[in-house]
């Protein structure tokens, strides 16, 4: 079967692997859509364990069954998620199952980015979801990413009737705001500093958007705020100057979700006489648990949250290098597609 194999950024080769084949208690797919996650161009994250086959936000056709697996068959239409936790752990049993020890070592056989995947067993009994006929695979490709914004929201006080700021609308940052007005937020601000993003955050249902390269975002934020903060404000991007303006957008007992994560050996200042003085929970999130899964599977299929219009690429597997430049320039690109069964 063909696969991407990464090595870098730059670097990303198509190959051939044998194609896997299903264990006892496991299962393989057809990758029908595998979407290219920012985290995937994360260098100095993905370049010291390459070569790798990179791709967890999946979706796809059920192809083979082992032994001793229940509830899925051949023909069966899947979403899967690369990490798993265990759920009895101390860290699971505390509602923190990001750091759980099997959550950080389970992972695909190769990865999605290939024709086939081979789901270990505890993916398939913990991380396995059927998708209902009118989901397209497309759709069923953003149940992980969308786990992810359902978990970070929800630790960060949730968003009903609650006002909250995005900042960065990049896809994750899409994908909040849409998660948040699903949700019944009271107002829905986004800022960036690309229009082709700032027309995507209005389009999703962002009531204000604003400009970071020439509005001052705390002040624009009070000002379409009733002259206050947000009650939660999301920092989707790496980006420094967002990071420094998440303590002036926010108000007296809000939340900041620190959502995107810089590199390792980055500090960054914080006031904290304001934050003590305020009230304020700066919480992080990554990952999203089984129940966050099943929440994301239930907005999309019933249209709760529509993630069709972020998509803006669409490419066969062979076009896998051009995937991740149009996620790596970030300019008139937001989710991009690869479909490696077309």
């Amino acid at each position: 079967m063909k696969v991407a194999v990464y090595y870098a950024n730059d670097d990303v080769r198509i190959e051939e692997r044998p194609k896997p084949t299903a264990g006892p208690g496991e299962l393989v797919f057809r990758v029908h859509a595998s979407g290219v996650c920012g985290s995937d161009v994360m260098e100095w994250y993905r370049k010291p364990k390459a070569p790798v086959v990179l791709g967890h936000e999946v979706a796809g056709e059920v192809v083979e069954v082992g032994p001793d697996v229940a509830g899925f068959a051949p023909g069966d239409r899947i979403v899967a998620t690369h990490h798993v936790p265990c759920g009895e752990c101390r860290y699971c049993r505390a509602g923190n199952e990001p750091v759980c020890d099997l959550l950080r070592t389970t992972h695909f056989d190769p990865g999605g980015f290939a024709e086939f995947v081979r789901l270990p067993a505890v993916n398939v009994e913990r991380g396995t979801f059927a998708i209902p006929d009118d989901m397209s695979y497309e759709e069923g490709s953003f149940v992980e990413p969308l786990a992810c914004v359902v978990r970070g929201q929800r630790i960060a006080g949730g968003a009903q009737g609650r006002t909250v700021a995005v900042l960065g609308s990049g896809m994750a940052g899409l994908l909040h705001v849409l998660w948040a007005k699903a949700s019944g937020a009271e107002r829905v601000l986004a800022t960036d500093v690309h229009p082709f993003r700032l027309e995507a955050a209005r389009r999703a249902g962002a009531d204000v958007v604003i400009d970071a390269s020439k509005q001052d975002v705390p002040s624009a934020v009070a000002a379409a705020n009733d002259g206050r903060g947000a009650d939660m404000v999301v920092v989707s991007t790496p980006a420094p100057q967002a990071i420094a303006q998440a303590v002036p957008c926010v108000d007296r007992g809000g939340h900041i979700l620190f959502f995107a994560a810089t590199e390792p050996g980055v500090t960054v200042p914080f006031p904290l006489a304001d934050l003590w003085r305020d009230g304020i929970s700066v919480v992080t999130s990554y990952a999203g648990p089984p129940d966050d899964l099943r929440a994301a599977l239930d907005a999309i299929a019933r249209r709760r949250v529509d993630v069709g219009p972020i998509v803006t690429h669409r490419l066969p597997l062979d076009r896998a290098q051009e995937a991740f430049r149009l996620v790596i320039d970030a300019g008139e690109s937001i989710k991009v597609i690869i479909q490696p069964a077309e």
